[in-house]
């Protein structure tokens, strides 16, 4: 026993070798301590049963380590995250006997098998709050299929679109995400248990078995990726997939953050429920404090994603630098507060459409039709049709002239000089001033579009029901996962009991 306390110590010390605990846990919480007693418990189970230990001393075995687990459930029990200061409270509750169930085993396989099975639950969790926040932007793309909005690039003001359409594109990438997510998912749900340290065993351990009692459906396959390969890229995987999240909800805020810049935006936070604030010395101000706090968690989720690879770079295999299940659950538990943040930014929205086609109609953004339809109409070459409104536009903008006024007369004078320029025949416009202001209409615009994935009523409602489905489909995904695992688990108890009932 002074053995064991003097390696507890070392251990103590030894931060490298250390596993954090995740926070403040609760006895429910799969954390290090949960794991470690359902490792010991499949261990009983698989081994009593395969001749690796004498079935005699299985209950009783069984009855500590029930007294264990008993003990660090209740309040304020004790859950040590590490093998080496879990196994003296096994051997305190059971007998040196105990340790007999150590047969092939090492803290390497073990700690990667609990990191492995802490990362997968708080992937689910990162799955859920994802498809949360993309349900609710896929109501508000519903809501407003029909709303002409402006669109920009590079940071201007561009053409005009549905914002229901604009918010698909959004999906489009959430999308990614979750399926990039359920990819890391399948890699990472493979059992490391059996590996022992870095080539196996002689023990004949039953590694499937011992899989399906821990909810994976298969192990890891070479004995040497399993924990120094593998468990050092896992958390940096996740940690891109966690920043790829960031910068989709950062980009989303700062177009919004754009309209906030304007002294009569189209879009706002509503007021009040801590959206906004007023300013301690600007009475006139609404500050967006919501959309403040969103982006800076997407700043400290980008910070945690990139460091777990900056973490990870240029360190020997097997090294635990990458490895503590604190900073790699703050990764996953940072981007899930990221989403929630998101999903109360998309109900606080306050649209304005009426605002929306005012802005349009104070700019170009429309001017592109002209030259489309010069050309699919009229056979007008593309850069012909596209220089006639540049000119347009420059006139435009010269005696500030919005596009609903701008002088029919004007335009066929612009055309002709167009034609001279680019040495083409004379011709006049071929476009009658209604088609000319029809052109120039946004509302037409984006419900003329024939392009699929366009914003064309036919095209968003095959996109929305689309974007459902797979969303239907993520749920089931996960569901299905959390099943196996929970079902695995209960699989484990059914049989750790029966060893159990059997103790003196």
């Amino acid at each position: 026993m002074r053995r064991w306390m003097l390696l507890i110590g070392v251990a103590a010390m030894c931060s490298s070798a250390a596993l954090a605990q995740t926070g403040s846990q609760t006895a429910s919480r799969r954390d290090p301590f949960f794991w470690l007693g359902e490792i010991n418990k499949a261990s009983t189970v698989i081994n009593s049963e395969e001749g690796l230990l004498d079935p005699a001393l299985a209950p009783r075995i069984a009855a500590g380590l029930n007294r264990v687990i008993t003990a660090g459930n209740g309040p304020n029990g004790r859950r040590p995250s590490l093998v080496i200061t879990f196994e003296p409270l096994l051997i305190e509750a059971a007998g040196v006997e105990a340790t007999l169930l150590h047969a092939g085993r090492s803290s390497q396989d073990m700690l990667s098998t609990v990191r492995a099975a802490i990362q997968r639950d708080e992937l689910l969790r990162l799955s859920d709050q994802l498809r949360r926040t993309t349900e609710t932007m896929l109501r508000l793309a519903e809501a407003h299929a029909g709303t002409v909005v402006p669109n920009y690039t590079n940071g201007v003001a561009a053409q005009p679109n549905s914002y229901g359409h604009y918010l698909l594109g959004h999906i489009a990438g959430l999308e990614r995400d979750a399926q990039r997510l359920r990819e890391a998912f399948a890699r990472l749900d493979r059992s490391p248990m059996g590996t022992t340290v870095l080539n196996g065993t002689s023990w004949p351990l039953n590694r499937d078995r011992m899989a399906a009692y821990l909810g994976f459906p298969a192990t890891v396959e070479n004995a040497y990726d399993a924990a120094q390969i593998a468990a050092a890229e896992m958390p940096v995987e996740i940690g891109a997939i966690a920043t790829g999240i960031a910068l989709h909800a950062g980009a989303f805020v700062e177009d919004v953050m754009t309209q906030y810049a304007q002294p009569r935006p189209w879009i706002l936070l509503q007021e009040g429920g801590g959206n906004t604030y007023v300013s301690s010395a600007m009475p006139q101000k609404r500050n967006p404090g919501l959309l403040n706090d969103t982006r800076a968690q997407a700043s400290r989720v980008v910070t945690l994603g990139i460091g777990r690879a900056i973490q990870g770079h240029n360190i020997p295999p097997g090294m635990s630098d990458t490895k503590a299940v604190a900073d790699n659950t703050a990764v996953t538990a940072g981007a899930v507060t990221l989403l929630e943040g998101w999903d109360r930014v998309l109900k606080a929205l306050v649209i304005s459409p009426e605002r929306a086609l005012e802005e349009l109609n104070l700019d170009w953004t429309a001017s592109q039709e002209v030259a489309d339809v010069l050309m699919r109409k009229y056979r007008l070459p593309f850069r012909v049709g596209h220089h006639f409104a540049s000119e347009v536009v420059d006139y435009a903008k010269e005696h500030d002239i919005r596009p609903t006024d701008f002088p029919y007369a004007e335009a066929q004078r612009i055309y002709a000089t167009t034609l001279r320029e680019m040495s083409l025949p004379e011709a006049e416009l071929p476009m009658s001033e209604a088609e000319f202001r029809e052109t120039l209409d946004p509302v037409a615009i984006v419900r003329n579009r024939a392009t699929a994935g366009g914003p064309q009523p036919a095209e968003m409602a095959r996109m929305l029901a689309a974007a459902k489905a797979r969303l239907d489909e993520d749920a089931r995904w996960s569901a299905e996962r959390r099943g196996r695992i929970d079902a695995a688990l209960n699989s484990l108890d059914g049989d750790f009991g029966r060893i159990l009932a059997r103790a003196p």
